[in-house]
């Protein structure tokens, strides 16, 4: 049992880092505050082939490890959570494709999508229907060569850039269970009656764009349905859903991390009483708490990503590790915050962001309740067995 990166891993990471701290800390605040698309970040991220993370090489992709994948997310979060979502709305996306595209489908998208020069998201939730996805109500009716698709879909991360964006829709709403009349359409930007309306405001993630997109009419070659055989569009999203989960652990790790960081150096800085509050007991175990905290998170989402790289079913693992890596998130954010007293309020410190960015990750990729109970049936089934 190895406990420890090998070399591989450890010059990615210190790439990572290199990169994190030269081009995304020094600009995340003001970028965020001015509301200022990071598209120099995005560019250098694609000089670097991180779109490419999870495509297979013979399509031109970097197709690294999973546990090099959650490193990813862990170090662009330490910076700046929202970039962190640009890439991994993308990456779920691709991965998608590359797992359940058809042959024809996978050459004609993922060589663009690993450079960047295409990007991508993945439509799931609408207005009516969030963790409920077989609530939702877009419909694709058969008209020959074509479907035509008709409804709308709710906080789309890339909504603006991504070409094609697959969107999970209904092309039986007479199938019963629900989901074996779903399937994913993979639809080009520029489509007649295909709009992204408006940008949805948000407490923190700022960055990436988080949209309403409408869908009225829209003709969609029958050759983008994902895979090419209609019904499995529920099973396709959810598989993908796994490894958005090990990357919505990690953005928790990069956010959890950044906030343990900004309160350490504040305790050492800070002085009350004639001396570094740091030498208080009560910020003392504060700190110890966060840092046992974080480490067990990276811990355990580290080993769910490495389950994935094993091939073995990792649902139950992946939820576990989202679970508790997003709730070190809020707890480090909330900790720091009050280690910083009145300054951890006020938006020159980092702290008042990271705290805007982490109730996020609790609720995306499944709510951790109901992921909860996705755990425990699994366990209650003896599909995961914890010892």
């Amino acid at each position: 049992m190895d406990f420890e990166l090998n070399d591989e891993q450890q010059l990615y990471r210190k790439s990572l880092r290199e990169f994190v701290e030269h081009d995304i800390m020094p600009v995340a605040r003001e970028y965020e505050r001015a509301g200022r698309y990071p598209a120099e970040i995005v560019e250098t991220m694609k000089q670097l082939g991180l779109f490419g993370l999870v495509i297979p090489e013979e399509y031109g992709g970097l197709d690294v490890d999973k546990v090099s994948f959650a490193l990813t997310f862990e170090e662009i979060s330490r910076g700046w959570m929202g970039v962190a979502g640009i890439l991994g709305s993308h990456s779920v996306s691709c991965w998608m494709i590359a797992k359940h595209g058809t042959e024809e489908q996978k050459r004609a998208l993922l060589p663009g999508l690993a450079t960047g020069e295409r990007r991508t998201g993945l439509a799931l939730t609408e207005p009516g229907a969030g963790t409920d996805l077989q609530g939702i109500r877009t419909t694709a009716r058969r008209d020959g060569d074509h479907y035509v698709v008709n409804g709308a879909k709710m906080w789309i991360t890339n909504a603006r850039y991504a070409d094609p964006l697959p969107v999970l829709v209904k092309t039986d709403t007479a199938a019963v269970p629900a989901h074996k009349g779903m399937s994913i359409l993979l639809i080009d930007a520029g489509t007649p009656g295909f709009e992204v309306t408006k940008d949805i405001g948000k407490l923190g993630y700022k960055g990436p764009e988080s949209c309403e997109v409408v869908f009225t009419d829209v003709r969609v070659p029958v050759a983008n349905l994902l895979g090419g055989v209609e019904g499995r569009g529920m099973q396709q999203a959810l598989s993908s859903l796994e490894t958005g989960r090990i990357n919505i652990a990690a953005r928790s790790l990069g956010v959890a991390q950044r906030a343990y960081d900004e309160a350490l150096d504040y305790a050492g800085e800070r002085e009350a009483f004639g001396q570094p509050i740091g030498d208080f007991q009560a910020i003392q175990l504060r700190l110890a708490e966060m840092a046992t905290q974080l480490q067990a998170a990276r811990l355990l989402t580290y080993w769910a990503a490495a389950q994935m790289d094993a091939g073995k079913r990792m649902d139950t693992e992946s939820g576990m590790a989202k679970i508790f890596a997003s709730e070190v998130a809020l707890q480090c954010a909330t900790d720091s915050m009050r280690i910083h007293g009145g300054y951890g309020y006020s938006t020159e410190f980092e702290v008042e962001r990271l705290y805007r960015d982490a109730p996020l990750m609790s609720i995306g990729e499944g709510t951790n309740d109901v992921l909860r109970t996705v755990v425990a049936k699994s366990l209650l089934a003896g599909k995961a067995v914890v010892r």
